[in-house]
């Protein structure tokens, strides 16, 4: 059984930092493409950043470009999310998703994959203050 489990979120100052990590079990890490998610209430579910399975080729919404950072550690089973330079409209529930269907690559349109082929964690929730 697959397990995605997500931390690392928090309350922060606009201006601040926040690191969240994403560690999978019950499949091969470094076989899948990875990548986060974001909610925030009222609003439809937004597709933040996607990375291959070797962590080498990353993409990122237009509104993060240049403040957040992907990366993964295959060795630890493990993905990260480094938030900078954080804004109040980052404020969501952060969700890690592992890309069943990609053969390990994002590309295309990694962000409007059905859920169903996605595995999901439960959520790390992020606020931003102002």
């Amino acid at each position: 059984q697959v397990q995605v489990v997500e931390s690392g979120g928090g309350l922060v100052q606009a201006g601040g930092s926040l690191r969240l990590s994403c560690t999978a079990s019950g499949l091969t890490f470094a076989d899948y493409a990875m990548g986060w998610f974001r909610q925030a209430p009222g609003k439809e579910r937004e597709g933040v950043s996607c990375v291959s399975w070797r962590g080498d080729i990353p993409y990122y919404t237009a509104s993060v470009k240049g403040r957040f950072k992907i990366s993964r550690d295959n060795d630890k089973n493990t993905l990260y999310l480094q938030m900078n330079r954080l804004e109040p409209e980052d404020t969501a529930m952060y969700y890690c998703a592992v890309f069943a269907l990609r053969a390990g690559l994002c590309g295309g349109t990694w962000y409007d994959d059905p859920p169903e082929d996605i595995y999901w964690g439960q959520g790390t929730q992020v606020t931003v203050s102002s």
